[in-house]
């Protein structure tokens, strides 16, 4: 069967695969054209150097950050959706974010979340410097999640761990909380990231767009 030609797009479809996979460090041409079972050639013509092929997959996660749109039906349920949103796509390509950092590229990345951010805080009546205090909140709030997330993946193991901790309130050293008992057992269980930035997320945004006392 004869293969169809090769398109500018898979080149950096294969490519973004690579890098999430394994790094910027992982992606050179003649692995990329062995992916694609191409030339070398065929690549260079579609994208460049690997220097441009770099500026061109930078290009592309700006654009495809660029995609979120906010879901719900109020103002905190498409606050939250847009701060969900972000987060998952944060997650999901970590070596392409770097990229686009290391370009000098974050903010503009940032830039279409912002601006449906402070469309959703428009509709709930913030203004002003208040409104943008709402926006950066959120977005600085998403962001750090991540951070601490990514830090807790990678860190050593713990001995004890937090769970060893809370699992046995008598042990020497241990934690202990004898008028609550259930957050015990409830800090001895690995803790639900998800569950976890959706409660701070949306208890931060229903905050922010309070009435002012």
């Amino acid at each position: 069967m004869t293969r169809s030609p090769l398109t500018r797009d898979e080149v950096l479809a294969a490519a973004a695969s690579l890098v999430k996979q394994h790094g910027p460090g992982a992606l050179t041409m003649r692995g990329l054209a062995a992916e694609l079972g191409t030339a070398v050639t065929s690549i260079y013509w579609h994208v460049g150097n690997r220097e441009q092929l770099l500026d061109a997959l930078v290009e592309r996660t700006v654009t495809e950050m660029g995609a979120i749109r906010p879901t719900g039906r109020t103002p905190v349920e498409r606050i939250v959706s847009v701060a969900r949103r972000m987060r998952h796509e944060l997650r999901a390509r970590p070596h392409l974010i770097a990229l686009v950092h290391e370009r000098g590229l974050t903010e503009r990345m940032f830039l279409p979340a912002q601006q449906a951010l402070v469309h959703e805080v428009h509709a709930a009546g913030l203004r002003g410097a208040r409104a943008a205090d709402a926006v950066r909140a959120v977005q600085f709030q998403t962001v750090g999640f991540v951070l601490v997330e990514r830090n807790r993946e990678r860190s050593p193991a713990q001995s004890p761990a937090e769970g060893e901790l809370w699992a046995h309130p008598h042990a020497p050293a241990s934690a202990s909380a004898p008028d609550d008992p259930a957050l015990a057992r409830a800090l001895a269980r690995p803790p639900d990231p998800e569950r976890l930035f959706l409660l701070s997320v949306r208890a931060l945004t229903e905050s922010l767009l309070a009435p002012p006392r």
